[in-house]
């Protein structure tokens, strides 16, 4: 049965695209923020950090050595949350620009973003619950010179289906959505591979996101 709950700006019934999905439109979403507009200025102020955090995240990556197991799973930890967390502020404050730069991929590589993006919330879940990174990543074989790889060759591994008895059926459905985008789009890919599509995308629709000031926040 599809997850169906109501706009809290009008009130419209809809099947929400992400888990905590408030609003039935970006309209309603613009409606709203105009009526709040504290939260529409913390949301473009949350995006610019995010993406800045991200950014720098991301470019720390191919300087970590595999010698260096607890920093490199800290910066890996970290690139897993800073990217859930653009995509969150993006699709919440910008859905517009968010869809309009997913459509513009080409088909195939939509779908490898957009299970990407999943697979990624499904680790954060993971990870922010009771899981310990290490269970998702595989280091690779050990050897003369392991130690001076990079982590961005390391690789994602196969997980079982996690256990979702404690969640409600909706949470379930939706966790169970996030695992199949894991298994999908990053068990068996590299963690370089994974945050460079992820980040690339994320800072393209991040700079189609219309700036906000005082004349837009109370236009309309």
């Amino acid at each position: 049965m599809a997850d169906i709950r109501n706009c809290e700006q009008c009130g419209t019934s809809f099947v929400p695209r992400r888990e905590h999905a408030r609003f039935c439109s970006a309209r309603c979403r613009a409606i709203w923020n105009r009526e709040h507009t504290g939260d529409l200025k913390a949301g473009a102020s949350a995006l610019v950090w995010s993406v800045t955090a991200m950014s720098d995240t991301t470019r720390r990556l191919p300087r970590v050595r595999a010698w260096d197991r607890p920093r490199a799973f800290a910066v890996i930890g970290e690139a897993v949350w800073w990217v859930t967390i653009v995509d969150a502020t993006l699709v919440r404050h910008h859905p517009d620009v968010y869809d309009a730069v997913m459509a513009r991929q080409p088909p195939a590589e939509r779908r490898l973003i957009e299970g990407t993006l999943t697979g990624l919330r499904f680790v954060r879940n993971r990870i922010g619950d009771e899981a310990d990174l290490g269970e998702f990543i595989e280091p690779g074989e050990a050897g003369q010179g392991a130690g001076e790889r990079r982590i961005t060759g390391w690789t994602w591994k196969p997980v079982p289906e996690p256990a979702l008895a404690s969640l409600p059926p909706r949470g379930q459905a939706w966790e169970m959505t996030r695992y199949r985008g894991y298994q999908a789009h990053l068990a068996g890919h590299t963690i370089g591979e994974t945050f460079g599509k992820a980040a690339a995308f994320l800072k393209l629709a991040a700079a189609n996101a219309p700036p906000i000031t005082d004349a837009n926040v109370h236009a309309g």
